[in-house]
């Protein structure tokens, strides 16, 4: 016999294998499908949970930012413009002077007070971000918490029902009834 007939004639055992594989696979879909459904429907409403959870959160934090590190920085602010401004001008105009009485420019003085005060904004803005990320991961982490235990309880449920189904199917299979002994596919076991 040929290789060409000997493909030819196994071909058709693998496109029957083929298509009870696929049928298999549809009619295990059918039977998963409702499951998905469900766990999508749950994973969604408890990421809207975690997400109405997080919200008053994030407006507590800011306000507390608010309340207690901005004043903070305000007064830092106000000790370091003091501290930078120079002794009151002899004349009507700002002259700055340095130890040996040479001038110091008006330029290098209003630079230096916008970099301090940059620098602290800067460090006021970084602050209350990394506050807000912390708890943000913090609920985060609690929702991931929530999804999977929920998720885990549905298989749990799941198993628990099939495992009373496999029961039931073992409790008729006993009675002699040639249809009766069935596995969850619908096959008859050998």
């Amino acid at each position: 016999m040929s290789v060409t007939l000997k493909r030819r004639s196994a071909e058709p055992e693998f496109e029957a294998a083929l298509a009870r594989l696929q049928e298999l696979a549809r009619e295990q879909a059918e039977r998963l499908g409702p499951y998905a459904e469900v766990a999508r429907d749950n994973a969604a409403r408890r990421f809207r949970q975690a997400r109405g959870w997080t919200a008053p959160r994030l407006e507590n934090a800011a306000e507390r930012v608010e309340d207690t590190v901005a004043p903070r920085v305000a007064n830092l602010l106000v000790q370091a413009a003091q501290k930078v401004e120079p002794e009151p001008p002899k004349r009507l105009f700002l002259r700055g002077r340095r130890a040996g009485g040479r001038r110091v420019p008006r330029t290098l003085i209003v630079v230096g007070v916008a970099a301090a005060g940059a620098a602290a904004v800067y460090g006021v803005v970084r602050m209350r971000q990394s506050a807000q990320e912390a708890e943000w991961q913090e609920s985060l982490r609690q929702a991931r918490e929530q999804v999977r235990d929920t998720v885990t309880a549905k298989a749990r449920e799941a198993r628990e029902t099939l495992r009373g189904q496999d029961s039931e199917g073992a409790e008729q299979s006993t009675d002699g009834s040639p249809g009766a002994a069935k596995d969850h596919n619908g096959r008859i076991p050998n």
